[in-house]
């Protein structure tokens, strides 16, 4: 068998890819959102209730659709990350990166010695199809993606340091993390916090990097795709169905009336 292939990694380049968050922690909610058309999907481990066996079922829930799974873990923690590369996770996006030892080390931890510390799991593994890729030690890196996401003043502050690094595959910006931190919370439009984006986007460009960004508004989505960004989270699916709810009930209730009041009975 060979090494599965990373949709994400192959799309990084080209056109702007659109994506949503999946954050219900549910393999079910996140096969109907792989259904709806989004080019990658934001498995979250750091904000949603996502545990390593969630995230197994989400991945393999997925897995038969074009929408490619990334996955966010809570931490650093490299133990941690062998776990969801194990489970086949191929696109990580790690939070909080704040310099570039940091992602050097999160890029040791995805690799095997001599190059790494990833530990082998060999036939215990879905990464390597249960020992049914004969040469994934040697050849798992080429599919693995690394996505450091930079949300911090400090971040930015080491953000072309960050993108340099051999083995980060793209920047990512948290604008919510990074407008509370630069003391403008809730307002990641303001000028101080859009150059810290833009800092961040050129110095992924410069270092031949892709860069990515999450806009669940549409006029900040839109700016960001006419800048250049690879891939932009369009949608949180939690905060999709909220919206979607209240705006049904509104329709009724601000009418004045039932919805049971002014249909037929049957």
């Amino acid at each position: 068998m060979e090494l599965p292939k990373n949709p994400f990694k192959a799309a990084l380049t080209g056109e702007t890819r659109y994506g949503c968050w999946a954050g219900f922690g549910t393999a079910y909610a996140a096969e109907i959102l792989a259904t709806t058309g989004f080019d990658w999907l934001l498995i979250d481990g750091e904000h949603a209730p996502n545990p390593v066996p969630a995230v197994l079922g989400q991945l393999q829930a997925v897995a038969p659709y074009r929408s490619a799974p990334v996955v966010r873990a809570v931490n650093h923690d490299p133990a941690l990350i062998k776990q969801l590369l194990d489970v086949g996770t191929q696109t990580l996006m790690v939070p909080m990166v704040d310099t570039a030892e940091q992602a050097e080390a999160l890029v040791r931890a995805m690799r095997f010695p001599p190059h790494g510390i990833r530990g082998v799991g060999g036939g215990l593994t879905r990464a390597t199809r249960w020992d049914a890729v004969p040469d994934y030690i040697e050849t798992a890196h080429q599919e693995l993606c690394l996505i450091a996401q930079v949300e911090s003043p400090t971040g930015i502050d080491n953000v072309e340091a960050i993108a340099a690094v051999d083995g980060v595959d793209a920047v990512f910006v948290g604008p919510a993390d990074l407008s509370t931190g630069t003391g403008h919370v809730g307002n990641p439009g303001h000028s101080d916090v859009q150059a810290m984006i833009r800092r961040a986007f050129d110095a992924a460009r410069d270092a031949g990097k892709a860069a990515g960004i999450l806009a669940p508004a549409e006029e900040d989505a839109r700016r960001y795709a006419e800048w250049g960004f690879d891939f932009i989270a369009v949608g949180i699916d939690i905060s999709l169905m909220r919206q979607a709810a209240q705006q049904t009930v509104a329709r009724y209730k601000q009418q004045g009336t039932s919805p049971s009041a002014t249909s037929s009975t049957y």
